[in-house]
């Protein structure tokens, strides 16, 4: 099980996370929607991990205890799914495996409401969507709240955010500059709570679809291998914000930016890390 982090991540620890990545290559189980799977399962391919979308009732159970991340995407939800999700996230817990939920439309519909919320008390390892999830979420949304595409500002997520630390290590928003909260626990035990921006990325990221719910499979990868959830974040929006600037750089628009981004995945490397990473934190007074 992944420990509270000791500190803040640094542009070290998010190198060492990405050369854990490609060396151990995580299994990742994914429970996702019918519209990102082809698309998530080649972002983690490209980016150094193994997808499986198992997600039926028989096996999402016995495929959580062997996979080393698990992530439940509330997107397209079925009652099977919605069965395996609960039988592979127990599973996970049973054995202290990382997962990731991302809850798409949760402030918005109802029954999917009702489901993240049993979810959310299950308590994820780390909680990751656009703005306007993150509001939903946390119950601070409204009804006129898109709920599935981003129409609020992470920034503005930020109180949400804070208050769903109590269920999860760690929580991310994503958007135009991603915001990423975080629990840092010290030697003597006192936890705090910091803030990370992740500048970088692409303005064509929104006009694929299903690019949140890649990273959210991204996000779980790096918990498969990083030293603690806000490590593993930090280093995934990393990586994805590389990837789709170097995807920008090749592409002439959307349709070309897709084949673009999954080869700048596979290109990220520590030199690039280090020489245009663009992340500023700080410590958040509560």
């Amino acid at each position: 099980m992944l420990q509270l982090a000791r500190q803040a991540p640094t542009l070290d620890a998010i190198i060492t996370a990405h050369a854990a990545l490609r060396a151990q290559v995580p299994l990742v189980q994914c429970l996702t929607n019918v519209v990102s799977a082809p698309f998530m399962a080649n972002v983690l391919l490209a980016a150094g991990a193994s997808p499986a979308m198992v997600d039926n009732p028989e096996e999402a159970a016995a495929f959580a205890s062997i996979a080393g991340a698990v992530l439940v995407n509330l997107g397209t939800p079925t009652a099977a799914q919605v069965q395996s999700m609960r039988l592979a996230v127990q599973a996970a817990d049973d054995i202290g495996k990382p997962w990731v939920l991302d809850p798409i439309g949760a402030g918005v519909l109802p029954w999917r409401g009702a489901v993240a919320a049993e979810l959310l008390a299950q308590r994820p390892t780390v909680i990751r969507g656009n703005a306007s999830e993150i509001i939903g979420l946390a119950g601070l949304g409204s009804s006129r709240a898109k709920g599935f595409d981003s129409s609020n500002d992470p920034a503005d997520a930020m109180p949400a955010a804070m208050s769903l630390l109590k269920h999860a290590h760690c929580v991310s928003a994503s958007g135009a500059i991603d915001h990423v909260v975080g629990k840092v626990q010290d030697d003597t035990g006192n936890v705090s709570h910091y803030l990370l921006r992740i500048a970088g990325g692409s303005a064509l990221l929104p006009r694929i679809t299903a690019s949140g719910c890649a990273l959210g499979a991204l996000v779980a990868a790096y918990t498969a291998v990083a030293a603690d959830a806000f490590c593993a974040v930090a280093a995934a929006h990393v990586h994805f914000a590389l990837a789709a600037e170097y995807g920008e750089r090749q592409a002439g628009g959307p349709g070309s930016f897709m084949p673009a981004f999954l080869d700048g995945l596979d290109l990220v490397d520590a030199r690039l890390i280090r020489a245009k990473a663009q992340i500023d934190g700080v410590k958040l007074v509560r």
